[in-house]
């Protein structure tokens, strides 16, 4: 386990050293504050319920994001109640404000999978893919602006995967449940 904790910290410091760049800190940072408290995914979810078409896609959104939230930020960030990375690592400098919660699992991690991994499974590919490709820049910022450690990212990730698919098979179920009591009519 102590192995873990250290391959953490050096990558961060790695990140820190070899990645960051002043030129690069702003749009990090500007991609960080998108999952500030799931606000992008759950604006996105809400807007689709609007439309008949794209309703169950925003119904997928919402609840995989909702299961996501239940696990990562009711449960497991009070039960394991990490320690932030910077203020355990000597010479770690985070670039946007102290968060004022535990560290695992990351949050923005886990909504962000959470909500693009349900757009993956419900709406077009063209869709999809771009939503997972802005899940990971997201979860990426995490660890280039300082505030989660690699391992509570990876965490955050699959706990997001793991709620689209509950999301998704619970959604299912319900339609299978729907369409056997409107056949019993």
């Amino acid at each position: 386990m102590e192995w873990i904790l250290q391959l953490d910290g050096n990558i961060l410091l790695f990140i820190q050293e070899n990645i960051r760049a002043e030129w690069m800190n702003g749009f990090w940072r500007a991609v960080t504050s998108l999952g500030n408290a799931g606000w992008l995914w759950i604006t996105i979810s809400v807007l689709l319920l609007f439309s008949e078409k794209t309703r169950p896609i925003g119904i997928a959104g919402i609840l995989s994001l909702l299961i996501g939230a239940f696990i990562t930020n009711i449960a497991l960030k009070n039960v394991v109640a990490r320690t932030r990375p910077y203020e355990v690592i000597e010479g770690l400098n985070i670039l946007i404000a102290k968060p004022s919660d535990f560290s695992f699992p990351s949050g923005h991690s886990c909504a962000s999978f959470a909500a693009a991994s349900a757009y993956y499974r419900t709406a077009p590919r063209k869709f999809g893919i771009p939503a997972l490709i802005l899940a990971t820049m997201i979860a990426f910022s995490r660890l280039y602006v300082g505030v989660h450690y690699p391992t509570d990212v990876i965490a955050g990730i699959l706990i997001g995967l793991f709620s689209a698919w509950a999301a998704a098979t619970i959604l299912k179920n319900i339609k299978k449940k729907r369409q056997q009591y409107q056949n019993e009519i």
